[in-house]
């Protein structure tokens, strides 16, 4: 898999570490998905959804997206 530059892009100015402490799991665990390496669970993609407000499901699109095709929540 190849890096989730449009998720590096909605966490902004946050660290890994603030998004991942606010989904519940551990900034490695985010730093996989972030970077390709793994897929979230539903329940982790819908936590870092909420966090960073965006659509959940976007994590499972099979199409890239630029981050302004995406609904917000």
């Amino acid at each position: 898999m190849k890096q989730r530059q449009w998720l590096i892009n909605l966490r902004g100015d946050k660290t890994q570490q603030e998004v991942a402490n606010k989904s519940n799991i551990s900034q490695n665990h985010y730093s996989w998905i972030e970077n390709g390496e793994r897929n979230p669970s539903i329940e982790t993609a819908k936590a870092i959804a909420k966090v960073l407000s965006f659509e959940w499901i976007k994590f499972f699109n099979d199409k890239e997206e630029t981050p302004q095709d995406s609904e917000a929540i």
